[in-house]
């Protein structure tokens, strides 16, 4: 489906990518945009900016990121823009944000959930990566595995995508998922 096909479809639409970190949810959600000409928001950067910018720790700046991202999110929305959230959303708090921020402003809304099975690819993958962040606000990997037990059930219709799976196939199948195009 092409870019402008895809704008014609209707109303706007949002995409909210979730999974653990070093999983492959930004590399999907930037082949996603590319294919879909959308903006990407994504919730790590504005994190590490709260902290450049002096925020304690300490401090709830996780949720203000997921705040700050929504109100970006939701400009674009409300231009028609397609916009893909790049966020862990492990809690059904972050989720049901998303679900309301898509109903404000009629857009459809797809969950894509990115999971790596294998722990030494996921670890690697997470050791490697280079986001241009300060390497200190970076996770690591007990961060991870910390938080594999926080991640609540889903209650909702998603696409799980397997990253094991070359970088083009998964979003491919996004893609298709997104768009409601199995041919693509």
């Amino acid at each position: 489906m092409t870019r402008s096909a895809f704008r014609h479809l209707g109303n706007a639409v949002l995409i909210a990518m979730a999974g653990l970190p070093g999983t492959g949810k930004s590399s999907v959600a930037d082949g996603l945009a590319r294919a879909l000409d959308g903006q990407i928001v994504s919730v790590d950067p504005i994190e590490a900016a709260l902290w450049r910018a002096g925020i304690d720790r300490m401090e709830p700046t996780g949720l203000a990121a997921y705040v700050v991202a929504e109100t970006i999110a939701e400009a674009a929305l409300a231009l028609g823009q397609t916009v893909i959230v790049d966020a862990v959303n492990a809690v059904e708090p972050a989720r049901a944000q998303w679900r309301a921020l898509a109903a404000r402003h009629g857009a459809r809304l797809c969950f894509i959930e990115t999971v790596c099975p294998d722990a030494d690819v996921h670890r690697a993958r997470l050791e490697r990566r280079q986001r241009g962040l300060d390497a200190s606000l970076e996770p690591h990997w007990a961060d991870v595995v910390r938080r594999i037990d926080e991640v609540e059930p889903w209650d909702e219709e998603r696409l799980v995508v397997d990253t094991m799976a070359p970088l083009e196939a998964c979003v491919a199948t996004a893609l298709a998922y997104a768009t409601g195009d199995p041919k693509d």
